[in-house]
């Protein structure tokens, strides 16, 4: 059974990436019948304030363009499958940029929060206390509206508050869970690396981090796959802007065939690409456990 997921998840990601494709170019064909039109002129709401009646040009912008596309776009599971692939991976780049940046970044907070110079240690555990007290939808709304708000400037683009949120969250998390880790080493393995010649630094990069590693398996699975889960949060600051271009994750892209078509089974099938994701973690996570099991005491 678990060989039968597995080869049906190869055959999903390997086909996710030419069906992506064709699906971007999908999208960005113009809604309307002139290729070369960039606007519509509307015949139906003369503008007041135009000279003698005259009808005035409508602009439509990037987001309503993606909105008429996807309405004059057949809702069959074919069609659906390809927008929401797109979506995937867009969720999937929240995912993986936040899981290579938040691992090491957890060992530095670590590091800062187990310091002897108390100074460092409080201001550390301090920082922690703040991010994991606090719901992450606040943080990406303080750092994605912040800047604007107090500033009156728009420092970034909304991409990067957004990372930077989802970034210090979960290296926040995961510094807690590597401290409880490398706590629970007994201290004879340590004086064991010193009799035999080893520095500090040797005894915990040689000795300590290995088990440790064993010991985190479990909650950092727990917390990787709750991370994929929280990238849908980002649908509360719309679409993401990456390199000029705008993209949503799988669930905004499930809620606009909601607004749009009024269909509600596209917001229900956008939980099957987490389930398949999540799926796969689990299994991921099974397989190293069971890797590191000789170091079972």
């Amino acid at each position: 059974m678990k060989k039968l997921f597995v080869v049906l998840l190869i055959a999903f990601f390997v086909l996710a990436l030419p069906i992506t494709c064709y699906a971007e170019n999908l999208n960005t064909e113009p809604s309307v019948a002139s290729p070369d039109a960039a606007t519509i002129e509307s015949t139906e709401n003369p503008d007041p304030f135009a000279s003698n009646g005259a009808m005035k040009p409508v602009t439509l912008t990037k987001k309503e363009n993606k909105q008429e596309s996807v309405k004059n776009s057949p809702a069959t599971l074919m069609s659906v499958t390809k927008t929401m692939l797109v979506g995937f991976m867009t969720t999937f780049a929240i995912f993986a940029i936040t899981l290579v940046a938040a691992i090491p970044l957890g060992l530095i907070i670590t590091f800062g929060s187990s310091s002897k110079i108390k100074l460092i240690s409080l201001l550390v555990r301090g920082f922690v206390w703040v991010i994991r007290g606090t719901p992450l939808l606040l943080q990406i709304l303080i750092l994605v509206y912040g800047p604007g708000l107090v500033f009156g400037v728009e420092l970034y683009e909304n991409s990067i508050g957004v990372m930077i949120a989802f970034i210090i969250n979960y290296a926040c998390y995961f510094s807690e869970i590597y401290r409880g880790g490398i706590e629970s080493i007994p201290k004879g393995q340590y004086e064991a690396g010193f009799v035999l010649g080893m520095t500090k630094t040797q005894v915990f990069f040689k000795v300590v981090l290995l088990q440790v590693v064993k010991r985190i398996i479990p909650p950092m699975g727990n917390e990787i796959i709750t991370l994929v889960k929280d990238t849908s949060l980002v649908r509360i600051v719309g679409a993401l802007t990456f390199l000029g271009s705008q993209y949503k994750e799988v669930l905004g892209v499930s809620f606009e065939y909601v607004g749009v078509k009024a269909l509600i089974w596209p917001l229900f099938y956008s939980g099957l690409f987490y389930l398949i994701f999540c799926g796969a973690l689990t299994l991921l996570f099974g397989y190293l456990e069971k890797k590191l099991s000789y170091f079972k005491s």
